[in-house]
């Protein structure tokens, strides 16, 4: 399994990767890359079947992709890097964060759970995607993704024309992957410094789920007001500061 990506910032700055959502693309994070890029060089991935990325031609899981986004850094000569990731990019941070903290240098969790969700709801979804196209989540995607002020704003339907142009296949495969996520028996193992970031309108990311994610061994919580699930596409300014807030902290150049 391979992954698509890009590089954004100076080549010596340290590296800050960012994992996005189900049914995103990299340009998902567009309006972070000049904040994100004044301090770190910036490595965008796409997930299998999204965007540039091969689409999978099985079932996939959590793991899977984390391996990849691994043979990567390897590739790239990326020894460690700090890690932000939203949603399914946040269950790939934690099984980093669990099974090689020694590359993650600092980690964000954004609008993500330990578990999202039950089994069987999305394999249904990954299904249904498979006989009707991806179009067929889009209208559901809007209202999980978005606060209602949001919904039908240009920065929304950008996003979403995105999840339309998805293969059914590689949506279906990674809702599969999210679907069959379940870390909450190891979010003692992860050891990097972490934030739990989370937006305060998420539906799919309601108070038990961040509460059960901050239990990681000293993690901190920040709220991102007035935003849903894609909380770094409504309030762009605000996520970008919390994530610079968090991994800066301590540099003082």
């Amino acid at each position: 399994m391979s992954l698509a990506y890009s590089l954004d910032g100076a080549d010596a700055a340290p590296v800050l990767v960012l994992s996005g959502g189900l049914g995103t693309t990299t340009s998902m994070w567009d309006a972070q890359i000049q904040a994100f890029a004044a301090h770190y060089r910036v490595l965008r991935v796409d997930h299998p079947g999204h965007g540039r990325s091969p689409v999978p031609e099985g079932r996939i899981e959590v793991a899977d992709i984390s391996r990849a986004l691994i043979a990567l850094l390897d590739a790239l000569g990326i020894a460690s890097a700090a890690f932000c990731g939203l949603s399914l990019g946040g269950m790939v941070g934690q099984w980093l964060g669990a099974n090689a903290p020694e590359r993650i240098e600092r980690l964000v969790l954004a609008c993500t759970g330990a578990s999202l969700g039950t089994k069987k709801v999305y394999d249904e979804r990954a299904e249904l995607v498979r006989r009707e196209g991806v179009g067929i989540v889009v209208d559901g995607a809007r209202e999980r993704w978005f606060t209602p002020a949001f919904r039908d704003s240009a920065g929304a339907e950008r996003i979403l024309e995105q999840l339309r142009e998805l293969p059914a296949q590689g949506y279906a495969a990674c809702c599969e992957a999210v679907g069959t996520f379940d870390f909450r028996a190891e979010l003692q193992r992860v050891t990097p410094p972490t934030l739990v970031l989370f937006g305060e309108e998420d539906s799919v990311t309601p108070p038990a789920v961040v509460d059960e994610l901050a239990t990681i061994p000293g993690a901190r919580r920040a709220g991102i007001e007035h935003a849903a699930h894609l909380a770094n596409v409504e309030q762009p300014e605000a996520f970008a500061a919390a994530v610079l807030s968090h991994l800066r902290e301590g540099v003082t150049a």
